[in-house]
């Protein structure tokens, strides 16, 4: 018999949605930066707006980044090449407003230190094969789809800005079903029914059948419920719409809200800044932990202050599904894990970049993507974890 039977929902958005539009461009300044000099600092920040973007921060580094250049390559990779999806990468403008990191700040980032003070969370548990909760999964899952159908020219009529949104019901702590589904995409004039003014119910049953089913077949029943462009439509879309910004999307990209977030963002930042470094860490660590069946999930929080090395506090929680004590496991942790700012960086390789490595991260989620080759998804240290086991 179920005793606790409750609803979650988390979101996504597709690499098309203003905000993921300006952490792509951020990351992509920082893969660029780490690329010709990997001790380069990055702080980039982007904005964006109807035909306008604008490119500011804290740089200090020895590369050259064409700034222009860059933008209308990845507006073009994204799909805002025409006038009919209200932005376009031939025309738009861009303003550079790039300048020099703070000499106060680099004192203490050159002996070692923290960039800077913050919390930082970790999580993984066991609802998937990516030891990540299952409603962001799914969400993530479904906004590439979006985005493959559109770039295949399966649904050629779907723009590049979009979103969805996943409830899962759980019984005593385990999904069972998806509840309800919410997919929103940006689309032509050409699926418009010209009687009701609303996108056409055969459009509306062809994004359920080419992007909603593929990824949720295995969690559907015939009681869940589809909101497909619930306005009715969903012509003017992107940076025509809706401005966006650099950070905006933090529980898009972590855990989907299943854990508390950290005080920062992670797009636009070096490995220097532990608002990343310190929090891909901590999945790193969660990771290993219950890969190892030390427990069935764990959540972390590190702690830092801007100058200082080691963090100052660490807490875990595995919601009593450990296998051996909570003491026990922050003892583990650090004995096996490197938790400087320099350790981090060395373990996790965290200043290479072949040009792409952080854009990838910048949409459908930084955790869960085994198949990108993300350094703190692997769990190398799984193997040597299993012996606390009992």
């Amino acid at each position: 018999m179920t005793k606790n039977k409750y609803l979650f929902t988390s979101e996504s958005v597709t690499e098309g949605h203003p905000d993921k539009v300006c952490d792509q461009v951020s990351d992509s300044v920082l893969d660029e930066v780490l690329k010709q000099d990997p001790a380069g600092r990055v702080a980039c920040e982007t904005y964006v707006t109807m035909g306008l973007i604008i490119v500011g921060g804290e740089i200090t580094t020895t590369a050259y980044v064409d700034i222009h250049k860059l933008c209308r390559s990845l507006l073009k990779d994204i799909g805002y090449t025409h006038p009919k999806y209200g932005f376009d990468h031939h025309t738009c403008a861009i303003l550079n407003a790039i300048h020099t990191q703070s000499p106060d700040i680099a004192m203490g980032v050159d002996k070692g230190g923290a960039g800077d003070q913050g919390m930082m969370m970790g999580y993984a548990c066991k609802e998937t094969p990516e030891l990540m909760p299952l409603p962001i999964m799914l969400a993530h899952k479904l906004c590439r789809k979006l985005a493959e159908v559109r770039k295949s020219n399966e649904l050629k009529y779907l723009g590049p800005d979009g979103k969805s949104q996943v409830t899962v019901e759980y019984h005593d702590g385990k999904p069972v079903k998806v509840n309800s589904v919410v997919l929103a995409s940006q689309h032509t004039e050409d699926v418009v029914d010209k009687k009701t003014d609303m996108l056409s119910k055969k459009a509306r049953e062809e994004i359920i059948e080419k992007v909603a089913l593929p990824v949720l077949k295995n969690y559907i029943d015939k009681e869940t419920e589809f909101f497909i462009n619930q306005t009715g439509k969903f012509v003017i879309g992107g940076p025509q719409s809706d401005t966006g910004m650099t950070g905006r999307k933090i529980i898009v990209d972590t855990y989907g809200g299943t854990v508390s977030h950290g005080g920062g963002a992670f797009s636009g930042k070096d490995p220097t800044k532990v608002d990343r470094s310190g929090a891909y860490m901590g999945r790193y660590i969660a990771k290993n932990i219950v890969a190892a069946g030390i427990a069935d999930k764990l959540f972390i929080q590190l702690a830092y202050v801007i100058g200082r090395a080691e963090p100052v506090s660490m807490m875990i929680n595995t919601y009593v599904t450990g296998k051996i004590s909570d003491e026990k496991i922050e003892k583990v942790i650090r004995e096996h894990f490197e938790l400087t700012p320099q350790g981090i960086i060395a373990t996790l390789k965290l200043r290479e970049s072949d040009g792409t490595r952080y854009r990838k991260t910048a949409a459908y989620g930084h955790f869960g993507r085994t198949e990108e080759g993300f350094t703190w998804e692997k769990t190398d240290v799984a193997k040597d974890l299993k012996k606390y086991v009992k």
